[in-house]
């Protein structure tokens, strides 16, 4: 991917936040690479070498910067500039794709050759498919060290290495420095802005602001490039949470996850202190699993769009929708809600066809109560003295809990019978391990999966697509909402499905944005 200097150095000189986490600036008088809003001295032009990612940079033989610390920029959208071959690459790597295997298993996932992926990661990433990789543990490593107490041998397998040498070995030609001397170096950073202040910058050897280390508790914090409407994110997942396993309540999400051998509750706020970023806590006794649950996390909040790059196109003259582009401009912090897990939203999708929100979150409660399992007593995170008095406590039913069910029980949670054959022949699907679920060549393959099981049709296809997969461009054309927001208050008629879709087109490869702005939309227009 090609970046241009003149535009990078303009962007550079006025650390406009704005690009965090877009470029990465190599300095080649100093040997390192900083994010565009470093508060160190601006190098000279000719001194600068801009890449599309840190990965890129750490190829290159530069060192992550010690005072903008690169490990914390926003994640670099996967989708901006690259093939979709390569997004859906580096959705794998994200996945874990190059942990057990190779470039090879990775190409033959995606439909290509390693030698073409190869290629392909050079032109358009500019590093290696396990530079990406690489950069991808060394920077979570970091961000263990720096923000939580763990012992180092854990960090470095919740990380991802395999050994401890290796670790250390990543971490000290990334940050030219050892994991040792980076924890006794940690110290507590006040920003204004993105600037440390002097008084910060001269407490060597101070400790973070850890939680009580008595409370048996782990934040991490999780940066998203702003705008990001919290709030609206909120409005949208509390209606839909699952009762027992999801809870929206004082401005922050609970709910129960199972990974490994951990099974307990997890809390997401926004951080208090005013910055672009969620705080994840979690039971300490999740540490194993910290790489896994903040990449699940980061998904259901959608933390790594980048919301100036689409909502720029969305509100442009040829997104050829007025409604559309008022919403664009009245909403710029929308995200698409994705899910923590991809079957229990699939399941979600099944039971709200054809009911109300209300419904089918009603029917979820009680699929969960009667096939779940509960959670033993502990292992539940709080955000504060005024969290709710009854936590979620109730862990969502596996493929195996509903495929080895009756439809007669699935039906008994007040199911037509039919709709309880989907749920049970969909849990059969996942449980015998057809990829109806996994990440696919594109959006249409991932469309033609779900639709071959009876009782999915294109706008459950779509709807799951769009939060599960997190593909961008998935479009219920049908849905009702869609077609409402598109006629305007006062049309009684409305837009055929030909006429959705040829309007959509000017969308791509966004339409799954403009789905949500067309929602919200319609939901002023109702009021």
């Amino acid at each position: 991917m090609e970046l241009d200097h003149d535009i990078c150095y303009r962007a550079l000189r006025t650390r406009d936040q704005r690009f965090d986490g877009r470029f990465f600036t190599g300095v080649t008088s100093t040997g390192i690479y900083c994010r565009p809003i470093c508060p160190a001295r601006t190098p000279r032009a000719r001194n600068c070498v801009f890449f599309s990612c840190a990965a890129a940079a750490e190829e290159a033989g530069f060192r992550a910067c010690q005072r903008c610390r690169p490990e914390t920029a926003p994640g670099t959208p996967a989708w901006r500039g690259t093939s979709a071959t390569v997004s859906r690459a580096l959705r794998l790597i994200k996945d874990g794709a190059l942990d057990h295997g190779g470039v090879a298993d990775l190409a033959g996932r995606l439909g290509v050759g390693d030698r073409h992926l190869r290629r392909l990661f050079a032109r358009q990433i500019g590093a290696s498919p396990l530079a990406v990789a690489h950069t991808r543990r060394a920077h979570f490593a970091k961000r263990l060290i720096e923000e939580t107490r763990l012992p180092m041998a854990q960090i470095a397998f919740t990380a991802g290495f395999r050994t401890v040498r290796r670790f250390n070995a990543a971490v000290r030609r990334s940050f030219d420095r050892t994991p040792t001397a980076i924890r006794r170096d940690t110290r507590p950073v006040r920003q204004t802005g993105d600037r440390r202040t002097r008084d910060d910058r001269s407490r060597r050897g101070r400790q973070h602001d850890d939680p009580p280390r008595n409370d048996g508790v782990i934040t991490l914090r999780l940066a998203y490039r702003p705008p990001f409407d919290w709030q609206a994110m909120l409005a949208y997942l509390g209606p839909r949470a699952i009762p027992g396993v999801e809870l929206v309540d004082g401005g922050c999400y609970y709910r129960t996850v199972a990974v490994g051998d951990f099974a307990g509750t997890i809390a997401v706020t926004r951080d208090p202190l005013g910055e672009s970023a969620l705080l994840l806590r979690t039971p300490n006794a999740a540490a194993p699993h910290l790489a896994l649950l903040v990449d699940r996390i980061r998904t259901l909040f959608d933390l790594d769009a980048d919301p100036a790059a689409i909502f720029d196109q969305l509100d442009s003259e040829q997104s050829a929708s007025d409604r559309l582009a008022a919403a664009a401009r009245r909403y710029p912090g929308t995200r698409v809600p994705g899910c923590w897990n991809r079957f229990e939203l699939a399941m979600r999708a099944v039971l709200g066809q054809q009911v109300s929100v209300a419904a089918a979150t009603r029917l979820a409660g009680r699929l969960a109560r009667r096939f779940g399992r509960q959670l033993a007593v502990g292992n539940a995170v709080t955000h504060s003295a005024t969290a709710p008095p009854s936590l979620p406590s109730v862990l969502f039913p596996r493929p195996a809990d509903l495929a080895q069910a009756t439809i007669d029980d699935i039906a008994g949670i007040g199911l037509p019978g039919r709709r309880a054959a989907t749920i049970r022949d969909l849990a059969r699907a996942v449980r015998d391990g057809q990829p109806v679920l996994e990440l696919a060549s594109g959006l249409d393959e991932s469309v033609q999966r779900l639709t071959a099981l009876p009782g999915i049709g294109d706008w459950t296809a779509h709807y799951i697509a769009m939060r599960a997969l997190k593909e961008p461009d998935a479009f219920p054309a049908g849905d009702l909402g869609v077609r409402k927001a598109l006629a305007g208050a006062d049309d009684e008629t409305l837009p055929s499905l030909a006429t959705v879709r040829r309007l959509a087109e000017a969308w791509r490869p966004w339409r799954a944005y403009a789905t949500v702005l067309l929602w919200r939309s319609l939901e002023v227009n109702t009021k």
